[in-house]
């Protein structure tokens, strides 16, 4: 899947090689070089990452603005660059991350790998697949139930039941992933649960081993899709 960036500039040369580093890191790339006339943008359409070049007039009240309404850098890694004596900063900005101008290809190429990777990671955390597979559920000291999964994500999963259960007990949570080397087993306890034998579970304790399958297997489905 392909993440989409904006890049707030009008140094053609500098956007050129930002070009040419986004898209060899399988990123879109829209350029604005009126910081209102991205703002507008941004308020009608989601990017993922922010370029904003600070030696551009007009980009200080732009930067305000994004605080303003509250598109924090937690949503939307922003990322500044600009002059030496003429970037302000990181704290300032609300940025996470900045590179100098003229544009070092290897320290560009660093930070914008760092800021898709936190937004992966972030897309990553809650995405859910859907499957729809047997899972065991195991309380006390030897109860068992089968169950089915629903969707699992990197945190927990939903699974369905044909009775409610007692939902203080601890479980212990086996099923196995299509086309993955490792069953997942985990503890886990109830988050929620509905009238429909819907549960959904949260991971309590896994394996690092058994977490990272499962973090692996997760990114393959949702760039599959």
């Amino acid at each position: 899947m392909t993440l989409s960036s904006m890049v707030v500039s009008r140094d053609w040369q500098e956007v050129s090689v930002l070009e040419c580093i986004l898209g060899g890191l399988h990123m879109q790339v829209a350029v604005e070089g009126e910081p209102q006339r991205a703002l507008s943008r941004l308020n009608k359409s989601k990017v993922d990452a922010l370029i904003v070049d600070c030696d551009l007039g007009g980009t200080a009240e732009f930067l305000r603005n994004l605080q303003l309404e509250k598109r924090r850098p937690t949503t939307v890694p922003l990322v500044i660059m600009g002059a030496r004596d003429s970037k302000p900063d990181l704290e300032e900005t609300g940025a996470l991350f900045a590179f100098e101008k003229p544009i070092s290809v290897e320290q560009a190429v660093r930070t914008l790998s760092a800021a898709r990777n936190m937004i992966l990671d972030g897309r990553l955390r809650y995405h859910r697949a859907g499957l729809e597979v047997p899972v065991t559920l195991a309380y006390g000291a030897k109860t068992r139930m089968e169950a089915e999964l629903i969707n699992v994500s990197h945190g927990g999963l939903q699974v369905r039941v044909d009775n409610r259960l007692e939902t203080t007990r601890p479980f212990r949570v086996s099923f196995s992933l299509p086309g993955a080397k490792y069953g997942i087993k985990a503890d886990a306890e109830v988050a929620w649960q509905d009238d429909h034998g819907n549960l959904g579970f949260r991971f309590v304790k896994i394996a690092p081993r058994l977490q990272h399958a499962l973090k692996v297997w997760l990114a393959q489905q949702y760039f599959a899709n």
